[in-house]
Protein backbone atom coordinates (compact mmCIF):
# COMPACT_ATOMS: atom_id res chain seq x y z
CA UNK A 1 0.00 0.00 0.00
CA UNK A 2 1.28 3.44 -0.66
CA UNK A 3 1.97 5.37 1.76
CA UNK A 4 -0.66 8.69 3.06
CA UNK A 5 0.79 11.61 3.62
CA UNK A 6 -0.06 14.79 5.71
CA UNK A 7 -3.40 15.32 5.82
CA UNK A 8 -3.41 18.97 6.49
CA UNK A 9 -4.63 21.41 4.13
CA UNK A 10 -2.55 23.36 1.93
CA UNK A 11 -3.25 26.59 0.95
CA UNK A 12 -2.14 28.13 -2.22
CA UNK A 13 -0.48 31.31 -2.18
CA UNK A 14 -0.49 34.36 -4.44
CA UNK A 15 2.07 33.55 -6.72
CA UNK A 16 3.08 37.10 -7.35
CA UNK A 17 4.05 38.40 -10.86
CA UNK A 18 1.76 39.62 -13.87
CA UNK A 19 -1.57 37.88 -14.78
CA UNK A 20 -2.67 37.28 -18.22
CA UNK A 21 -6.37 35.70 -16.49
CA UNK A 22 -9.37 37.85 -17.43
CA UNK A 23 -12.95 37.71 -16.51
CA UNK A 24 -15.38 36.44 -18.70
CA UNK A 25 -16.41 33.96 -20.91
CA UNK A 26 -15.26 30.51 -21.35
CA UNK A 27 -14.05 29.29 -24.75
CA UNK A 28 -16.90 27.09 -25.30
CA UNK A 29 -19.64 29.24 -23.97
CA UNK A 30 -22.99 29.02 -26.18
CA UNK A 31 -25.81 30.96 -25.59
CA UNK A 32 -28.13 30.11 -23.28
CA UNK A 33 -24.76 27.76 -21.22
CA UNK A 34 -23.64 27.65 -18.41
CA UNK A 35 -20.18 29.55 -18.18
CA UNK A 36 -17.61 28.33 -15.78
CA UNK A 37 -16.13 31.05 -13.78
CA UNK A 38 -13.16 32.72 -14.29
CA UNK A 39 -12.25 32.06 -18.15
CA UNK A 40 -9.92 34.93 -20.39
CA UNK A 41 -12.58 36.69 -22.28
CA UNK A 42 -9.23 37.16 -24.80
CA UNK A 43 -10.32 33.12 -25.42
CA UNK A 44 -13.67 34.24 -27.24
CA UNK A 45 -17.23 32.85 -26.94
CA UNK A 46 -17.85 31.79 -30.32
CA UNK A 47 -16.64 27.82 -29.87
CA UNK A 48 -19.59 26.26 -31.28
CA UNK A 49 -20.31 28.60 -34.27
CA UNK A 50 -17.99 26.96 -37.00
CA UNK A 51 -16.44 24.29 -38.24
CA UNK A 52 -13.01 23.53 -36.34
CA UNK A 53 -11.22 24.38 -39.60
CA UNK A 54 -12.56 27.65 -40.34
CA UNK A 55 -12.05 29.54 -36.93
CA UNK A 56 -8.74 30.37 -35.76
CA UNK A 57 -7.47 30.52 -31.76
CA UNK A 58 -8.50 33.39 -30.21
CA UNK A 59 -6.19 32.97 -27.55
CA UNK A 60 -3.39 29.77 -28.55
CA UNK A 61 -1.64 28.61 -25.65
CA UNK A 62 2.11 28.79 -27.21
CA UNK A 63 1.57 32.50 -27.46
CA UNK A 64 0.22 32.71 -24.22
CA UNK A 65 3.40 30.91 -23.01
CA UNK A 66 6.02 33.39 -25.01
CA UNK A 67 4.15 36.26 -22.97
CA UNK A 68 5.32 34.65 -19.68
CA UNK A 69 8.24 34.28 -18.40
CA UNK A 70 8.60 31.94 -16.14
CA UNK A 71 6.53 29.22 -18.71
CA UNK A 72 8.93 30.22 -21.60
CA UNK A 73 11.27 28.96 -19.78
CA UNK A 74 9.88 26.26 -18.80
CA UNK A 75 8.20 24.74 -21.92
CA UNK A 76 9.98 23.04 -24.95
CA UNK A 77 6.84 22.32 -27.36
CA UNK A 78 9.69 20.52 -29.54
CA UNK A 79 10.32 17.93 -26.83
CA UNK A 80 9.05 14.08 -28.41
CA UNK A 81 5.44 13.41 -26.77
CA UNK A 82 4.72 9.95 -28.09
CA UNK A 83 7.43 7.16 -28.10
CA UNK A 84 7.09 4.89 -31.64
CA UNK A 85 8.99 2.29 -33.24
CA UNK A 86 10.93 4.99 -35.65
CA UNK A 87 12.36 6.49 -32.69
CA UNK A 88 13.76 2.91 -31.21
CA UNK A 89 17.72 3.84 -31.31
CA UNK A 90 21.10 2.16 -30.01
CA UNK A 91 21.28 5.24 -28.70
CA UNK A 92 18.19 5.77 -26.91
CA UNK A 93 18.12 2.29 -25.84
CA UNK A 94 21.69 3.38 -24.01
CA UNK A 95 20.16 6.57 -22.47
CA UNK A 96 16.97 4.82 -21.49
CA UNK A 97 18.37 1.46 -20.10
CA UNK A 98 19.84 3.22 -17.13
CA UNK A 99 16.68 5.52 -15.85
CA UNK A 100 14.13 3.61 -14.05
CA UNK A 101 10.03 3.50 -14.90
CA UNK A 102 8.49 5.59 -15.74
CA UNK A 103 11.57 7.41 -17.08
CA UNK A 104 13.44 4.83 -18.86
CA UNK A 105 13.78 1.03 -18.91
CA UNK A 106 15.87 -0.04 -16.21
CA UNK A 107 15.28 -3.61 -15.91
CA UNK A 108 13.24 -4.45 -18.72
CA UNK A 109 14.73 -6.36 -21.51
CA UNK A 110 15.83 -4.93 -24.98
CA UNK A 111 13.47 -8.00 -26.49
CA UNK A 112 10.70 -6.56 -24.39
CA UNK A 113 11.21 -3.35 -25.67
CA UNK A 114 12.29 -3.95 -29.05
CA UNK A 115 8.79 -6.37 -29.88
CA UNK A 116 6.66 -3.67 -28.38
CA UNK A 117 8.04 -0.49 -30.17
CA UNK A 118 8.34 -2.26 -33.63
CA UNK A 119 4.15 -3.18 -33.88
CA UNK A 120 4.00 0.99 -33.23
CA UNK A 121 4.65 2.11 -36.41
CA UNK A 122 2.60 4.24 -38.18
CA UNK A 123 1.62 7.95 -38.56
CA UNK A 124 -1.20 7.38 -35.73
CA UNK A 125 1.50 5.86 -33.32
CA UNK A 126 3.86 8.84 -34.34
CA UNK A 127 1.26 11.93 -33.18
CA UNK A 128 -2.01 12.20 -30.85
CA UNK A 129 -3.85 13.26 -33.33
CA UNK A 130 -4.68 11.20 -37.00
CA UNK A 131 -3.84 13.41 -40.33
CA UNK A 132 -7.68 13.55 -41.83
CA UNK A 133 -6.16 13.92 -45.49
CA UNK A 134 -7.74 17.55 -45.71
CA UNK A 135 -6.50 21.14 -44.55
CA UNK A 136 -5.10 20.91 -40.27
CA UNK A 137 -7.87 22.84 -38.07
CA UNK A 138 -6.61 26.49 -36.86
CA UNK A 139 -7.08 25.58 -33.84
CA UNK A 140 -7.47 22.04 -31.70
CA UNK A 141 -9.17 22.58 -28.54
CA UNK A 142 -9.02 19.97 -25.74
CA UNK A 143 -10.86 19.29 -22.57
CA UNK A 144 -8.92 17.06 -20.18
CA UNK A 145 -11.28 15.54 -17.62
CA UNK A 146 -9.64 14.44 -14.37
CA UNK A 147 -12.25 12.58 -12.01
CA UNK A 148 -12.47 15.14 -8.89
CA UNK A 149 -15.57 16.08 -6.73
CA UNK A 150 -15.93 19.48 -8.15
CA UNK A 151 -17.09 18.05 -10.87
CA UNK A 152 -20.46 16.34 -8.96
CA UNK A 153 -23.18 18.90 -10.21
CA UNK A 154 -21.27 21.30 -12.22
CA UNK A 155 -23.39 20.49 -15.01
CA UNK A 156 -20.10 21.16 -17.58
CA UNK A 157 -21.13 18.56 -19.88
CA UNK A 158 -22.32 20.13 -23.20
CA UNK A 159 -19.22 22.43 -22.03
CA UNK A 160 -17.00 19.65 -22.43
CA UNK A 161 -18.50 17.81 -25.31
CA UNK A 162 -17.68 20.86 -27.58
CA UNK A 163 -14.28 20.35 -27.64
CA UNK A 164 -12.68 18.71 -30.20
CA UNK A 165 -11.09 16.26 -28.62
CA UNK A 166 -11.79 15.06 -25.11
CA UNK A 167 -9.23 13.23 -22.68
CA UNK A 168 -10.24 10.78 -19.56
CA UNK A 169 -8.27 9.11 -17.40
CA UNK A 170 -8.28 6.13 -14.81
CA UNK A 171 -11.93 5.66 -13.43
CA UNK A 172 -13.94 7.65 -15.89
CA UNK A 173 -17.70 7.43 -14.79
CA UNK A 174 -19.64 8.67 -17.47
CA UNK A 175 -23.17 6.62 -16.92
CA UNK A 176 -25.53 8.65 -14.66
CA UNK A 177 -23.33 12.14 -14.68
CA UNK A 178 -23.73 12.87 -18.26
CA UNK A 179 -25.08 16.56 -17.65
CA UNK A 180 -21.65 17.65 -15.25
CA UNK A 181 -18.74 15.67 -17.27
CA UNK A 182 -20.35 14.93 -20.71
CA UNK A 183 -20.03 11.76 -22.70
CA UNK A 184 -17.63 12.37 -25.95
CA UNK A 185 -13.98 10.48 -24.87
CA UNK A 186 -11.67 10.94 -27.33
CA UNK A 187 -8.14 9.50 -25.45
CA UNK A 188 -8.10 7.22 -22.57
CA UNK A 189 -4.95 7.81 -20.65
CA UNK A 190 -3.98 5.12 -17.84
CA UNK A 191 -1.12 3.08 -16.49
CA UNK A 192 -2.50 -0.68 -16.65
CA UNK A 193 -1.91 -0.47 -12.53
CA UNK A 194 -4.35 2.59 -12.14
CA UNK A 195 -7.36 0.92 -15.12
CA UNK A 196 -6.95 -2.48 -13.28
CA UNK A 197 -7.61 -0.36 -9.64
CA UNK A 198 -10.45 1.38 -11.14
CA UNK A 199 -12.39 -1.28 -12.66
CA UNK A 200 -11.75 -3.11 -9.19
CA UNK A 201 -12.16 -0.11 -6.69
CA UNK A 202 -15.02 1.58 -8.63
CA UNK A 203 -16.85 -1.20 -9.99
CA UNK A 204 -19.73 -0.58 -7.76
CA UNK A 205 -19.32 2.93 -8.49
CA UNK A 206 -20.23 2.35 -11.89
CA UNK A 207 -16.76 1.69 -13.70
CA UNK A 208 -17.39 -1.50 -15.03
CA UNK A 209 -15.20 -1.10 -18.20
CA UNK A 210 -12.74 1.24 -20.24
CA UNK A 211 -14.29 3.34 -22.59
CA UNK A 212 -14.38 1.86 -26.06
CA UNK A 213 -15.65 3.50 -29.50
CA UNK A 214 -14.26 3.12 -32.83
CA UNK A 215 -12.92 7.11 -32.85
CA UNK A 216 -11.41 6.68 -29.42
CA UNK A 217 -7.36 5.97 -28.82
CA UNK A 218 -5.50 4.48 -26.11
CA UNK A 219 -2.90 6.34 -24.36
CA UNK A 220 -0.59 3.74 -22.49
CA UNK A 221 1.75 5.34 -19.72
CA UNK A 222 4.69 3.19 -19.34
CA UNK A 223 5.52 2.92 -15.76
CA UNK A 224 6.23 -0.51 -15.64
CA UNK A 225 6.71 -4.15 -17.89
CA UNK A 226 3.11 -4.61 -17.39
CA UNK A 227 2.39 -1.89 -19.92
CA UNK A 228 4.97 -2.90 -22.48
CA UNK A 229 3.83 -6.61 -21.89
CA UNK A 230 -0.30 -5.48 -22.50
CA UNK A 231 0.30 -2.80 -25.49
CA UNK A 232 1.92 -5.22 -27.73
CA UNK A 233 -0.40 -8.21 -26.20
CA UNK A 234 -3.08 -5.75 -27.82
CA UNK A 235 -1.82 -5.15 -30.66
CA UNK A 236 -1.30 -8.69 -31.33
CA UNK A 237 -4.48 -9.76 -30.17
CA UNK A 238 -3.01 -12.47 -27.84
CA UNK A 239 -3.21 -12.77 -24.00
CA UNK A 240 -0.68 -11.13 -22.02
CA UNK A 241 2.28 -13.79 -21.56
CA UNK A 242 4.02 -12.83 -18.21
CA UNK A 243 3.68 -10.74 -15.09
CA UNK A 244 1.57 -9.70 -13.33
CA UNK A 245 -1.53 -9.58 -16.10
CA UNK A 246 -0.24 -13.04 -17.42
CA UNK A 247 -3.62 -14.22 -19.27
CA UNK A 248 -5.27 -10.97 -19.70
CA UNK A 249 -6.85 -10.76 -22.81
CA UNK A 250 -6.70 -6.99 -23.79
CA UNK A 251 -9.61 -6.91 -26.22
CA UNK A 252 -12.23 -7.37 -22.85
CA UNK A 253 -10.66 -3.93 -22.17
CA UNK A 254 -10.08 -2.01 -25.13
CA UNK A 255 -12.27 -3.66 -27.25
CA UNK A 256 -12.06 -6.16 -30.46
CA UNK A 257 -11.11 -4.30 -32.89
CA UNK A 258 -8.19 -2.96 -31.40
CA UNK A 259 -5.45 -2.38 -33.70
CA UNK A 260 -2.17 -0.69 -33.48
CA UNK A 261 -3.94 2.29 -34.69
CA UNK A 262 -5.93 3.00 -31.58
CA UNK A 263 -2.61 2.90 -29.37
CA UNK A 264 -0.52 5.79 -28.21
CA UNK A 265 2.61 5.37 -25.61
CA UNK A 266 3.89 8.36 -23.74
CA UNK A 267 7.60 9.08 -24.32
CA UNK A 268 9.64 8.31 -20.85
CA UNK A 269 11.68 10.61 -21.55
CA UNK A 270 8.85 12.85 -22.37
CA UNK A 271 7.24 11.83 -18.63
CA UNK A 272 11.11 12.62 -17.37
CA UNK A 273 10.91 16.01 -18.94
CA UNK A 274 7.15 16.77 -17.42
CA UNK A 275 8.59 15.58 -14.02
CA UNK A 276 11.85 17.36 -14.00
CA UNK A 277 10.79 21.50 -14.97
CA UNK A 278 7.12 20.80 -13.59
CA UNK A 279 6.39 18.50 -10.90
CA UNK A 280 10.30 18.77 -9.21
CA UNK A 281 8.40 17.03 -6.04
CA UNK A 282 10.36 17.10 -2.48
CA UNK A 283 8.97 13.55 -2.32
CA UNK A 284 12.14 13.05 -5.10
CA UNK A 285 14.20 13.70 -1.98
CA UNK A 286 12.83 11.26 0.57
CA UNK A 287 12.33 7.79 0.98
CA UNK A 288 9.32 7.68 -0.86
CA UNK A 289 11.50 9.33 -4.09
CA UNK A 290 11.15 5.99 -5.65
CA UNK A 291 7.55 5.70 -5.53
CA UNK A 292 6.66 9.57 -7.04
CA UNK A 293 5.89 10.08 -10.40
CA UNK A 294 3.04 12.32 -11.71
CA UNK A 295 -0.49 11.83 -11.35
CA UNK A 296 -2.39 10.32 -14.28
CA UNK A 297 -4.65 13.37 -14.59
CA UNK A 298 -1.13 15.26 -14.61
CA UNK A 299 0.42 13.59 -17.26
CA UNK A 300 -2.70 13.76 -19.76
CA UNK A 301 -3.14 17.71 -18.85
CA UNK A 302 0.56 18.57 -19.77
CA UNK A 303 0.48 15.80 -22.36
CA UNK A 304 -3.03 18.04 -24.10
CA UNK A 305 -0.62 21.08 -22.99
CA UNK A 306 2.02 20.12 -25.81
CA UNK A 307 0.03 19.32 -28.50
CA UNK A 308 -3.31 21.31 -28.81
CA UNK A 309 -3.58 24.50 -29.34
CA UNK A 310 -6.12 25.30 -26.50
CA UNK A 311 -6.71 23.23 -23.24
CA UNK A 312 -9.52 23.30 -20.83
CA UNK A 313 -9.33 21.63 -17.42
CA UNK A 314 -12.29 19.96 -16.07
CA UNK A 315 -12.06 18.32 -12.64
CA UNK A 316 -8.88 19.15 -11.15
CA UNK A 317 -7.81 20.12 -7.85
CA UNK A 318 -8.25 23.40 -6.60
CA UNK A 319 -7.26 25.47 -3.32
CA UNK A 320 -11.12 24.63 -2.08
CA UNK A 321 -10.63 20.88 -2.89
CA UNK A 322 -11.80 19.65 0.74
CA UNK A 323 -15.49 21.46 -0.19
CA UNK A 324 -15.64 18.28 -2.61
CA UNK A 325 -15.68 14.62 -2.69
CA UNK A 326 -12.87 12.54 -3.87
CA UNK A 327 -14.43 11.74 -6.82
CA UNK A 328 -17.16 12.90 -8.35
CA UNK A 329 -18.67 10.07 -8.88
CA UNK A 330 -19.08 9.16 -5.10
CA UNK A 331 -22.77 8.81 -3.39
CA UNK A 332 -20.76 9.71 -0.18
CA UNK A 333 -18.13 12.87 0.11
CA UNK A 334 -15.03 11.00 0.64
CA UNK A 335 -11.54 13.29 1.64
CA UNK A 336 -9.62 13.38 -0.64
CA UNK A 337 -6.65 11.89 0.56
CA UNK A 338 -2.61 12.63 -0.56
CA UNK A 339 -0.39 9.50 -0.81
CA UNK A 340 3.60 9.89 -1.66
CA UNK A 341 3.78 8.51 -5.08
CA UNK A 342 2.37 11.69 -6.26
CA UNK A 343 2.29 15.46 -5.35
CA UNK A 344 -1.01 16.83 -5.75
CA UNK A 345 -0.33 20.11 -3.73
CA UNK A 346 2.30 20.52 -6.36
CA UNK A 347 -0.25 19.97 -8.79
CA UNK A 348 -2.64 22.27 -7.49
CA UNK A 349 0.25 25.05 -7.98
CA UNK A 350 0.55 24.39 -11.61
CA UNK A 351 -2.83 24.40 -12.26
CA UNK A 352 -3.73 27.76 -10.48
CA UNK A 353 -0.55 29.58 -12.20
CA UNK A 354 -1.14 28.20 -15.38
CA UNK A 355 -5.01 29.07 -15.75
CA UNK A 356 -4.01 32.72 -14.42
CA UNK A 357 -1.23 33.01 -16.79
CA UNK A 358 -3.81 31.99 -19.93
CA UNK A 359 -1.75 28.52 -20.77
CA UNK A 360 -5.02 26.47 -19.52
CA UNK A 361 -8.41 27.26 -18.55
CA UNK A 362 -9.43 25.56 -15.00
CA UNK A 363 -12.62 24.90 -13.98
CA UNK A 364 -13.22 26.29 -10.89
CA UNK A 365 -16.08 27.18 -8.44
Amino acid sequence: EVVRLDQRPFQLADPGGPSLERKGAHPCSSPGGHPPTQAPSSWGSAFLSSHPQSRPCPHPLDLAILRHQRFRKLFDLSTPVLLWGGLFTPELWDNLRQQKGPYGWQGLSHQTIASTLSLLNSSENERLFAASGGPSPDCIRCAVVGNGGILNGSRQGLQIDAHDYVFRLNGAVIKGFEQDVGTKTSFYGFTVNTMKNSLISYQNLGFTSVPQGQDLRYIFIPSSIRDYLMLRSAILGVSVPEGPDKGDRPHTYFGPEASASKFKLLHPEFISYLTKRFLKSKLINTNFGDLYMPSTGALMLLTALHTCDQVSAYGFITKNYQKYSDHYFERVKKPLIFYANHDLPLEAILWRDLHKAGILWLYQR
